[in-house]
């Protein structure tokens, strides 16, 4: 299944458009990795934990997408977007869509 975040597939024609496929993560956090997470927050640098949790969540929802998309007959998935959203204290939301296409 070819992704892309453009509205093309370079060296492909779009034969028909199957619509709007999407895909989406929410996964929880536990509190002593919060609490190593806000240390590293309030001295500076990355927070390892909160980046592994981000990167899982995405690969989720990109996961659920590419299934929705294949389970309709799509080749690949154009104009893709993805966004990240804190829930409360403890929650991380990933969503990604796009829009399912068909090769020539």
């Amino acid at each position: 299944m070819i992704i892309t975040t453009t509205g093309s597939v370079e060296g492909h024609a779009i034969a028909s458009y199957l619509g709007v496929v999407g895909g989406e993560a929410v996964m929880g956090s536990n509190f002593i990795r919060d609490f190593f997470a806000r240390v590293t927050d309030t001295l500076g640098g990355r927070s390892n934990a909160y980046q592994k949790e981000i990167r899982n969540a995405r690969a989720h929802a990109l996961s659920d997408m590419k299934e929705e998309a294949a389970d309709i007959g799509a080749d690949a998935i154009v104009g893709i977007s993805l966004d990240v959203e804190v829930i409360g204290d403890s929650m991380l939301m990933v969503t990604v869509s796009g829009t399912a296409v068909k090769l020539a």
